[in-house]
C-alpha cells in the first residue's frame, strides 16, 4: 500500500490543543497533570510514554535581522539579557509534535522481540504486549520521541491510530484539527501540498517558511510526519540533521566479523602449534 502520513502545517495552528486530548481519549492514555511548568500554556512539556502528541507553545519577540542568505529571519531574543528593538512586539510559534515514523527507523533495528514493526500503511507501531522493557529504542530514536512508562518499563509511542486506519478512518489528531493544521493521507500527496503551501507563504512575504522531514534523502529517508516551520528546527525541540542511529551497523558487524574470525585464526593456531612442534621434534 502507498504510505500514509501527517502533513502538520504549524502556520495554521492555534494551540488549542484538541489533537492531544483526542490522541488521549481514543488511545486510553494516561493525562500528564494539570499544573503550570513554566513553559507558556504547555503542561505536557514534550512527547513521552504519556503523551503521543504534543502541541508546543514557542514565545518570541521579533526584531528583525539580516539572514546570510541576504533574507529576514525572526530572531529569538531572551528578555532578560537583550531587550527587544520593539518592546511588546511578540509572536508565539505553536506546533502539534508526534513520532515522525521514520522510513528508516533505528527503534526497529534495535528491537530484539519484534515488538516494534512496520506496518502496511508504513507506519512504525510499538505493540506493548510484546515488548519486555529492554529500552534500546529509547536512546535509538534521533528525535527522542519514544519513552518508557516507569510502572513496567514498557515503550509507547504514537501509532498514528493503526486500529482507525485498519478500518479506514483518519487518525484521532487530524480528525479533532479545528483549523487543518494536522493533515493526513498518503505522503506523496501530502509532500506536493506541502511544497504548494511554502510557495504560497513566500509570496505572502513569510520567507522563513520551509519544509522539514519531507525530504527521502535525508538522514532517515524521510518522515512520515513532516513539518512546515516558521523557524529554525531548534527552535521547536527538533534537531537540524537527523540520522538514522543505526546506520553504521551493518559496518560494525562486518569488522566484529572480521575480528571474530582472526580471534578464532589465533586460537586455533595456539592450540595446533604445540603438537606440530613436539611431531617435529620427535623425527
Amino acid at each position: 500500500m502507498p504510505g500514509v502520513g501527517f502533513f502538520t502545517d504549524t502556520s495554521v495552528c492555534i494551540g488549542c490543543k484538541a489533537c492531544e486530548v483526542a490522541c488521549k481519549e481514543w488511545n486510553a492514555i494516561p493525562e500528564d497533570g494539570l499544573s503550570l511548568t513554566g513553559m507558556s500554556y504547555d503542561n505536557t512539556q514534550g512527547l513521552g510514554a504519556s503523551t503521543w502528541r504534543h502541541v508546543a507553545f514557542i514565545e518570541q519577540q521579533k526584531p528583525q535581522v539580516p539572514a546570510p542568505e541576504g533574507r529576514t529571519q525572526l530572531r529569538v531574543v531572551e528578555a532578560e539579557s537583550e531587550p527587544s528593538a520593539e518592546p511588546g512586539e511578540m509572536r508565539w510559534l505553536m506546533s502539534s509534535d508526534v513520532c515522525k515514523h521514520c522510513t528508516h527507523a533505528a527503534c526497529l533495528d534495535v528491537c530484539p522481540t519484534g515488538s516494534l514493526f512496520r506496518t502496511e500503511f508504513g507506519t512504525v507501531v510499538v505493540q506493548e504486549d510484546i515488548c519486555n522493557g529492554c529500552g534500546y529504542c529509547v536512546p535509538a530514536c534521533p528525535y527522542g520521541v519514544i519513552e518508557q512508562r516507569p510502572e513496567d518499563g514498557r515503550a509507547f509511542k504514537c501509532t498514528m491510530c493503526y486500529d482507525r486506519l485498519g478500518a479506514g478512518q483518519e487518525p484521532a489528531c487530524a480528525k479533532a484539527c479545528p483549523t487543518e493544521s494536522i493533515q493526513f493521507g498518503p505522503l506523496d500527496e501530502l509532500r506536493e501540498r506541502a511544497a504548494l503551501r511554502v510557495d504560497q507563504l513566500h509570496a505572502a512575504g513569510v520567507e522563513e517558511a520551509h519544509l522539514y522531514g519531507h525530504d527521502p534523502d535525508d538522514g532517515v529517508g524521510g518522515d512520515g510526519a513532516f513539518f512546515l516551520l516558521l523557524d529554525r528546527p531548534e527552535v521547536y525541540g527538533l534537531p537540524p540533521d537527523p540520522v538514522v542511529t543505526t546506520r553504521d551497523l551493518p559496518t560494525m558487524w562486518k569488522h566484529a566479523g572480521a575480528a571474530a574470525l582472526s580471534l578464532a585464526g589465533a586460537f586455533a593456531v595456539s592450540f595446533a602449534l604445540p603438537g606440530l612442534l613436539r611431531r617435529k621434534g620427535t623425527r
